[in-house]
């Protein structure tokens, strides 16, 4: 399992965990497409907003490894803002690799990620 160094292991005065520290001793957590709804908490809400921040920070528009990075996290926006950047996908894996769409994440988080065009 590749470690991110020095991506933040969670969300700044919170509890919001954005990495894990060791590999599942069976297999890892499956990614899979988690539905969002309006009445979601707004602290959920920011989690979500600072772990994309914090994916746009690190890798940008370039594709990465899911490695370290916490499956139920980046659940909430997979198939979304986070989707799949290899063909086949393997969602349980800790090699797959994955990119932001720009697009999408612009649009359901502006303050997230900047564009320039």
């Amino acid at each position: 399992m590749l470690k991110h160094k020095g991506f933040p292991g969670r969300m700044p005065s919170s509890d919001f965990q954005f990495t894990i520290r060791r590999p599942a001793k069976d297999a890892p957590t499956k990614l899979s497409h988690r539905e969002r709804f309006r009445d979601r908490r707004p602290a959920d809400r920011r989690a979500d907003e600072a772990f994309l921040g914090a994916l746009w920070d690190y890798f940008g528009e370039e594709p990465f490894q899911r490695g370290n990075l916490d499956a139920g996290r980046l659940s909430w926006l997979f198939g979304r803002e986070v989707i799949p950047a290899e063909d086949p996908f393997d969602p349980q894996s800790y090699d797959a690799l994955l990119k932001i769409d720009v697009q999408a994440a612009a649009a359901s988080f502006p303050d997230a990620i900047e564009v320039t065009e």
